[in-house]
């Protein structure tokens, strides 16, 4: 199990940008995958960006183009810079750690995002 913490999330207006970030500490074994998911009342948890330590990315076709994931290696770190952010993004949003079998090693605790004029 690892320990990710969030931070980032609040309140801004649509058009608006928010950058989140996640660092992740305490693994046994190499972070693979980190991702973002995200989460709304009566929705399931859904996966809204990744990234592998060789830099390939993941978006979901609802952020391409506005969101950009990124990480840090060294220090098992990363980022979710959502721009153009629209009513719709608003939700929970849970950083994610996956080994390299694409097992969950960690959830962070969830950050509110909420895009409201």
């Amino acid at each position: 199990q690892v320990q990710l913490a969030e931070s980032g999330g609040g309140l801004v207006q649509p058009g608006g940008s928010l950058r989140l970030s996640c660092a992740g500490s305490g693994s046994r074994f190499i972070i693979y995958v980190m991702g973002w998911y995200r989460q709304v009342p009566g929705k399931e948890r859904e996966l809204v960006a990744s990234i592998r330590r060789d830099g390939y990315r993941y978006y979901a076709d609802s952020v391409k183009g506005r969101f950009t994931i990124s990480r840090v290696n060294a220090n098992n770190t990363v980022y979710l810079q959502m721009n153009s952010l629209k009513l719709e993004d608003t939700a929970v949003y849970y950083c994610n750690a996956q080994s390299l079998d694409y097992s969950t090693l960690g959830w962070g605790q969830g950050t509110q995002v909420t895009v409201s004029s």
